[in-house]
């Protein structure tokens, strides 16, 4: 490029940036020197039936940590749902992600009923992809018990895709940092943790994309770590109310008009056809709504600081990962790797050709380039996928699935996309989580995750993933020989209506596609993925 082009070029650019800036001027600004009120996890009581049941049930496993898996989607919504009526005390939410859709409008009207009753709710939010929920927002924390925080928030409450391009192009280096921890706090006694959000597409609600995902409930020692996690990012510099930004705060005559609208929208779902099937679904009740057995075993929390989102952190330092890898690098027998978006990168590659130089059996679960919605990941995962074969890994990529009543892995379902995120090494040490095995969740996104000892939880995580994987469900990439020389080919294998299908490109997408995900190979953009 000349020197009059790249001049040219650069006047463009300000001249862009000068006309965002002037639109977003007229925006809600970020007040960053806005006093927020620090608070903590209130003391958990056990006062109620739910409560009362926790505590006899911890008792009895001093100690130890009990956990139950929310394999459907339908139990993992209608779980929360029993356990924000449940509450007495506090609920304490965050998420990447809640949306304004059925299922986060009735999860909000049950958290509003919560407050009535005298409830502490508190709500966490990242604010990347908050587009529409705004006024929901606001309203909910102009309840005296209800408060919103956004974390890292952009400078201008302007959610236009051109007004969040120029806010990138001016903070990118702070905006690409994101929080994407998921967990459900209630009476501080009892969470949901894992890799859903709040949003119809993790919970099988409408008729778009959803996905396949894994939480855990959990009881017992683990829950106070969660909650303090909670209190740090809660009461972190990159943490601000929504009262924080610019422009008139939202009043009571606004609560009372999203209470109708919220409450008019809970009848209508309640009377649709997903809730009438839920009785089918869960016949008897939503794991938290259950007395019975639980997995028991030593459990941890890991989650990263808060302070990673800062950009001066050095991006290499030790998070999650290095515990996470701590944990897989002792594998003497078998690991097990579920995760949706999987790019090891070089150093993780040299793990896992070690323990399978060590004779470990490893076995990983990601999507084909058909079910994943991130095909730029998927062009960074086939970069190793060779590699890993030829060093012995089993790769398995999860099949997109559609029709309301398609049979797959996980029962009836409308999803396409696997979702879930977690790890077993040796049949007994377990991760789930929040955090993708790839460089975004390694070095940019805070995540969280617990790591359990216990051999029957590793059991039922081994359970979904022999289900996840079974040729009708999932693609086995294998190696085989080529017929006219020494080099190998990559075949993907799979049954259809009974029969054993191969393909030698990926399966079910068009050549186009292929070609695109081909070129983005060439990309030098692993280290944002």
């Amino acid at each position: 490029m000349n020197v009059r082009a790249a001049v040219a070029v650069k006047l463009t650019v300000h001249l862009i940036l000068l006309a965002m800036l002037g639109t977003l001027s007229a925006c809600s600004t970020l007040r960053t020197d806005f006093v927020k009120k620090p608070s903590a996890a209130i003391a958990p009581v056990a006062d109620t039936l739910s409560t009362r049941y926790v505590q006899a049930e911890v008792a009895a496993h001093p100690g130890q940590s009990g956990f139950r898996l929310l394999v459907s989607n339908q139990n993992a919504l209608m779980s929360r749902i029993v356990l924000t009526d449940s509450a007495r005390h506090s609920i304490d939410l965050q998420y990447y992600i809640f949306a304004n859709d059925a299922t986060g409008r009735l999860l909000a009207q049950r958290l509003l009923a919560a407050a009535d009753r005298g409830v502490r709710v508190r709500v966490l939010l990242d604010d990347l992809d908050i587009v529409k929920e705004d006024e929901l927002l606001d309203a909910l924390d102009a309840h005296p018990n209800i408060e919103v925080r956004l974390f890292n928030p952009f400078r201008f409450r302007q959610r236009s895709m051109l007004s969040k391009i120029g806010q990138f192009l001016i903070e990118g280096a702070r905006l690409n940092r994101r929080m994407h921890n998921k967990s459900f706090i209630v009476d501080g006694m009892q969470a949901i943790i894992g890799g859903r959000n709040i949003g119809d597409a993790y919970f099988d609600v409408g008729d778009d994309v959803h996905f396949r995902d894994l939480d855990a409930l959990a009881i017992g020692t683990v829950v106070p770590e969660i909650a303090a996690s909670f209190d740090a990012y809660w009461n972190s510099d990159a943490a601000f109310p929504v009262r924080a930004f610019s422009g008139p705060d939202a009043t009571r005559h606004d609560l009372a008009h999203a209470r109708a609208q919220l409450g008019h929208d809970a009848r209508t779902f309640s009377e649709s056809d997903y809730a009438q099937a839920l009785a089918y679904e869960l016949p008897n009740g939503p794991s938290a709504d259950q007395r019975g057995s639980w997995f028991w075993g030593d459990a941890r929390l890991i989650a990263d600081s808060p302070e990673k989102v800062d950009p001066d952190q050095d991006p290499h330092a030790a998070h999650i990962d290095h515990k996470i890898r701590v944990v897989l690098d002792a594998a003497r027998q078998q690991a097990l790797l579920v995760s949706p978006y999987f790019i090891p990168g070089d150093d993780g590659a040299k793990v896992l050709e070690a323990l399978a130089g060590r004779r470990v059996d490893i076995k990983v679960l990601t999507n084909s380039l058909a079910a994943t919605d991130e095909p730029e990941v998927h062009a960074g995962y086939a970069h190793y996928r060779l590699r890993l074969l030829r060093a012995g890994v089993e790769l398995y990529e999860f099949r997109p699935i559609g029709g309301r009543n398609a049979k797959n892995a996980l029962g009836r379902s409308s999803g396409v996309s696997l979702h879930a995120k977690a790890m077993v090494v040796d049949h007994r040490e377990v991760f789930i989580g929040s955090m993708n095995f790839d460089p975004r969740s390694r070095y940019l996104n805070t995540e969280m995750g617990v790591i359990v000892d216990s051999p029957a939880l590793a059991a039922a995580v081994e359970q979904f993933f022999a289900h996840a994987t079974t040729p009708q469900n999932s693609f086995q990439v294998k190696l085989e020989p080529a017929s006219a020389s020494s080099s190998r080919a990559i075949r993907w294998i799979g049954t259809d209506d009974g029969k054993t299908v191969q393909y030698d490109h990926d399966p079910d997408v068009s050549m186009w596609k292929r070609v695109q995900v081909d070129l983005m190979r060439f990309l030098p953009i692993e280290g944002l993925l």
